[in-house]
């Protein structure tokens, strides 16, 4: 599986390389980590990111790592970042942070619903305060929404890349699917199969709280949108009380 989030991190990277406008994209994705703590008045602490995303590039907490993520992205995130970016091994991870980012709908990259549990499980014991995901509503999808993401085009000096990704349903196991990304432009790349489950919101909250959560939100008016296509995903947040006595 973490393979398969490193591959889809590096097409992000492919996207993030190419467009003139890195800071928005970075931004635009700190804002929405910043509303999720302004809501449960979490400070800046420290933060995990799991799985390539731009917010690490200039996010202000003050310790940040990441893991789920490619040599070569790590490599163009130290030379990008405004920070000191410890990465870690997912296989090896241990400790805990404030903070733990997982989106781009990072819990649908499984085969079975034990190993989205699984995941479910290790990310939420890395977390003291807070999980933040991302995830479409699965339960309300329309068919013609199932098939494709919605094309994205990223604009740049040297020409245009166009992303689309494409979803293979397995009819057999209706929840159960293959997405290959094609990329096609200034240069010609294709990224996957990624194995995909389907992730229903009840169904996080459940595993969330057998993994030692105390609360499941998905936020109202809080939408993220990828960086590779325009569909927009609802951002959720897994809640952990500290008690200081």
């Amino acid at each position: 599986m973490i393979n398969q989030i490193k591959d889809y991190g590096n097409c992000l990277l492919m996207a993030i390389q190419q467009t003139q406008k890195l800071n928005d994209f970075a931004e635009k994705k700190n804002q929405i980590i910043t509303e999720v703590l302004n809501y449960y008045n979490i400070g800046l602490s420290s933060i995990l990111f799991v799985g390539f995303n731009p917010a690490m590039l200039t996010t202000k907490f003050k310790k940040v790592a990441a893991t789920g993520i490619g040599l070569d992205s790590q490599e163009w995130i130290q030379q990008h970042s405004h920070n000191n970016i410890e990465f870690i091994d997912f296989e090896k991870i241990t400790g805990k942070w404030d903070v733990v980012v997982a989106c781009d709908e990072f819990f649908t990259f499984a085969c079975s619903d034990q190993e989205q549990q699984q995941l479910i499980q290790k990310i939420c014991s890395l977390a003291n305060e807070v999980v933040i995901s991302t995830l479409k509503d699965y339960k309300n999808l329309d068919f013609k929404d199932k098939e494709f993401s919605l094309p994205s085009v990223i604009r740049g000096t040297d020409g245009f890349l166009t992303f689309t990704e494409f979803h293979d349903w397995d009819y057999k196991d209706r929840g159960h699917w293959k997405s290959h990304v094609y990329v096609n432009g200034s240069k010609t790349k294709t990224f996957g199969p990624f194995s995909r489950r389907t992730m229903y919101f009840k169904q996080l909250a459940k595993f969330s709280i057998d993994a030692g959560a105390d609360s499941f939100l998905v936020h109202r008016n809080l939408m993220y949108k990828g960086i590779i296509k325009k569909n927009y995903e609802h951002v959720v947040s897994i809640r952990f009380e500290t008690n200081d006595y």
